[in-house]
Order: C-alpha cells, then structure tokens, then sequence
C-alpha cells in the first residue's frame, strides 16, 4: 500500500485500472442489500402488509440512498489510486456503513428507519471528514466543502424522516432528501462562492470506471439468479415450475446478452474519448441505476411466475413482469446514447412492444406473461446480432 498525501492520492500514470480486491469485497455487501431489497418487494407483490404501490416507492427510496453511496465510491477510487491506504480507510468506513444499511433494508420504514437514516448520514460524514483530514485536503479541499455544504441540505431531512412515527411524512421527507442528494451530484454540488465540480474533472480512470459499472451490473444478475434459484429450490419442482425456472434463467442471460453487446463493452473506450469525462460518467450512472432497478424488478416478477405459474395474474404483478425489462431497456437506451450517440431501432421497438403487451396479457396467467416478456428481449437480442454480422464493429463516439 502506498501513503500519498495531498495531491499524490490522485492516479498516477502507473496506477493500476483494475478493481482492487477490496473494491470486489465491498461489492459483496451490495449484493446482500439488492437481496434485501428483492425479498421485501416479493412480500409486497405477495400479499404484505404496506401493498405493493407503497412497498415499491419504499423500496426505491431505501435504493437509491445505497446506490447513491456506491456511486460516489466509485468516482472516487475511478480519479484516486485506490491502492493508498487512506482511500482504502474510506473503502472499509463504507463497508462498515453499507453492511448496516442492508441490514436495515428489509424494515427500513419501521422500527430501523433511525438506523438506516441516521447511518447513512454518519457514513457521508464520516467519509468526508476522514479523507480531508487525513488527505490533508487531498487534491482538491475545495471538493469536501462542496459535498459536505450538499450534505447539509439532504441530512436533515434524512435524519427527521428516520425519526417521526408517521411513515407518509417519512416517504415524503426522504424523497425530498433523495431528490436534493441526486441533484447535486447530477450538477457537481454547486455551492456558493465555490461553483461546481464534479470528482474527477481533473481525470477519471476510464478502465476502472467501466469495469466498476460493469461489475455492478453483473452483481444485480447474480442476485436475479439467487432469487429464482430460491423459489425453485423451494417448489414442488412440478412441470410448470420447472419451465418457469428455465424461463427465468433464458431471461437472465438476455438482460446480460442485451448489456454487453457493443455499449455495455465499449464503457471504456466512451470515457477515454469524451471530452467531458466528468459528465459521461455521471450520465452512465444514471443509465446503470435504471437498469440495474430494471433487474432487480424483473428477478421479483420472475420469482412470482416461479411460485405460481399457471395462477391468477394480479395487474400489479405485471409491474415486475414485464415494466422490470422495460425498465432495464430505457436504461439500456440511455447507456446506448452515451456511447454512440445514438439509439437503435431495436430497443425503441422492444420499449413499444413492452407497452402493448400490457393489455393482451391481463387475462393470462403469470407463466404466459413472463414469457412474453422473454420473447421481446429475444427479439431485442436477435436485431443485435443480425446488426452485427452485417456491419463492423462500431467505435465509442459519446456525444460530449
């Protein structure tokens, strides 16, 4: 490990791009939390007690508050050397931190709001305080004043919503807190007399970046796959099931399929040639939290066709069923643009088909639903490779 004060801790040109094991590590604790996240949403879809609309805006809230952690780690180990033993601190301080926010997941609006609220905040606090004071600054000085002057305005409402009994105000207040964190980090925390940067104008670490948000997203597959593998093991592993499960298993291997073909591995080229790199990567995160949404949604709608295959189909189950794909292909669009600048026809049509469906498969049962689902990604899938046995490889051109 190196100790690098001051402007040291930034990338140099024979820092390594890799993830570090303790990146890998830390990602573990994110992939219990997407499992916390996927079972709370089973019970609501399945009969529990705070209803499915309600659980879902929970559910996303408690979401965004991790995934906004995770973010913020990632910029900075993409624009620091990740091997210093000060960021490494900062490293295990979010382990630490994440760890008891997951664990607070699964009654995050009840008895361990204040834990999950308050946690969080102390987590941000602590991450701050600790690289400015033992970076001496660190690269930028100017950069903690801005976060913590953000911090200042989304704390309290983090804090008092953890604390009140009423849990519409808490839904309300943590949105608005959501909100103001996202769209500082959005706008690279603009504060008064200071301006606004993001982390990492000075240079971000292209191939880190991308193998980071690339990560992420296959940490989201593999907690889809938990999740079906878990209702199948617990099923009478009855024909319909077991056809279920397979369909499932078909539609974790499209959603990869679909991620990876040219833009989700071509992240890197993207970055290194923008002239805005800062910007993209804040773009791409955008991008990944919709899609990696999109599959956590879908691994709950597949675990329901799982369950109950050839039973009464609820309207809110298609909500998983199938806005859970159309969710990750607008992310997938999205992410499509930042690379190429542009969108193919293809996850255009698959969005359209997604809303058409709505209707033909009410009547039907959750199996046939799923299925559906499944074929439009095939199809999605199928126009990627005809594109591409058709035509070159096609080279990153982001749009800034």
């Amino acid at each position: 490990m190196r100790e690098m004060p001051g402007g040291g801790l930034v990338r140099g040109a024979g820092t390594r791009e890799r993830a570090t094991f303790l990146e890998l590590f830390l990602d573990l604790v994110f992939v219990f939390a997407l499992t916390r996240i996927s079972l709370r949403l089973i019970d609501d879809f399945t009969g529990g007690g705070r209803g499915e609309f309600a659980g879902l805006g929970q559910a996303l809230l408690l979401f965004l508050a991790l995934w906004s952690v995770w973010t913020l780690t990632v910029w900075s180990t993409s624009w620091l050397d990740p091997e210093a033993m000060i960021v490494q601190t900062v490293i295990v301080i979010t382990m630490a931190g994440a760890m008891t926010m997951a664990v607070a997941v699964p009654d995050g609006f009840g008895a361990r709001a204040s834990l999950f609220a308050i946690t969080l905040v102390a987590l941000q606090v602590a991450r701050v305080g600790y690289f400015h004071l033992a970076g001496h600054g660190g690269p930028d000085p100017h950069q903690s004043v801005r976060i913590v002057f953000w911090l200042s305005l989304h704390a309290p409402f983090w804090i008092v919503g953890g604390l009140v009994n009423d849990g519409d105000v808490r839904g309300w207040l943590w949105a608005v807190a959501v909100l103001v964190d996202y769209t500082g980090s959005y706008l690279g925390w603009p504060t008064p007399g200071l301006g606004a940067q993001r982390l990492g104008m000075q240079g971000l670490a292209a191939e880190h970046l991308a193998e980071r948000y690339q990560q992420f997203l296959l940490i989201a597959l593999g907690e889809a796959i938990f999740v079906i593998g878990l209702a199948f093991s617990g099923s009478s592993f009855h024909a319909a099931q077991t056809a279920a499960f397979v369909l499932a298993l078909a539609t974790t291997v499209l959603l990869w399929r679909i991620y990876f073909h040219l833009a989700g591995g071509t992240l890197d080229a993207a970055v290194g040639t923008s002239r805005d790199a800062a910007r993209l990567a804040t773009d791409m995160a955008f991008a990944h939290l919709a899609m990696i949404a999109g599959i956590v949604l879908t691994g709950v709608g597949m675990e329901l066709y799982i369950t109950e295959p050839f039973g009464h189909l609820p309207p809110t189950w298609l909500i998983a069923i199938l806005g859970g794909p159309a969710l990750f292909l607008a992310g997938r669009s999205a992410l499509e643009y930042q690379v190429f600048s542009r969108i193919s026809r293809s996850r255009t049509a698959g969005l359209l088909v997604m809303a058409l469906l709505l209707p033909v498969v009410l009547p039907l049962r959750p199996l046939a639903a799923g299925a559906a689902a499944t074929l439009v990604l095939l199809g999605v899938a199928g126009a990627d490779s005809r594109h591409s046995r058709r035509r070159p490889r096609e080279m990153a051109r982001p749009p800034f």
